[in-house]
């Protein structure tokens, strides 16, 4: 039985034709979002983007900058209409596979101190907190948790 017919979400690489739907997620999730222009360096040579689709149109993103052999996820952003249901663990684990494949030696992330689910998520996924960045959001003004994953294959 595949993944889709467990009805499990399955992340792939952005393509620049997933832009205007992420972009679309950021003005939903976000309150200062990214622009459809920011998001296009998630499709360089230091970035990777992956995305969920349903019926034709990005439901979920992520993005991970990477350089020096270390992955900072910049956002993750899941349709709040679409939430609870894995799509958000299945885009970061589709950037911690790419970690592991590309030879990253950790990957890091800042989410918000009031994210419960979230934390607990990456929790889950090995990640652990590392320290607290002072009011990083605003809108509202909020601590963030910085939260690191190391990669123990390349240990």
């Amino acid at each position: 039985m595949t993944n889709e017919q467990k009805n499990v979400p399955v992340a792939v690489r952005m393509e620049s034709c997933h832009l205007s739907d992420a972009a679309a997620l950021e003005q939903l999730c976000f309150a200062e979002p990214w622009s459809e222009t920011s998001l296009a360096l998630l499709l360089g040579e230091t970035a990777v983007g992956f995305v969920v689709t349903e019926d034709g149109h990005a439901v979920a993103y992520g993005g991970m900058l990477c350089v020096a052999g270390e992955g900072q996820i910049t956002n993750i952003a899941v349709h709040p209409d679409c939430r609870r249901r894995g799509l958000g663990r299945a885009v970061t684990e589709a950037l911690l596979d790419y970690a592991k494949e590309n030879g990253l030696f950790e990957v890091s992330l800042e989410v918000r101190a009031s994210n419960a689910a979230a934390i607990a998520l990456y929790g889950h996924l090995g990640f652990s907190t590392c320290g607290v960045r002072r009011d990083f959001y605003k809108k509202p003004t909020e601590d963030a948790l910085i939260m690191i994953w190391h990669n123990s294959a390349t240990a």
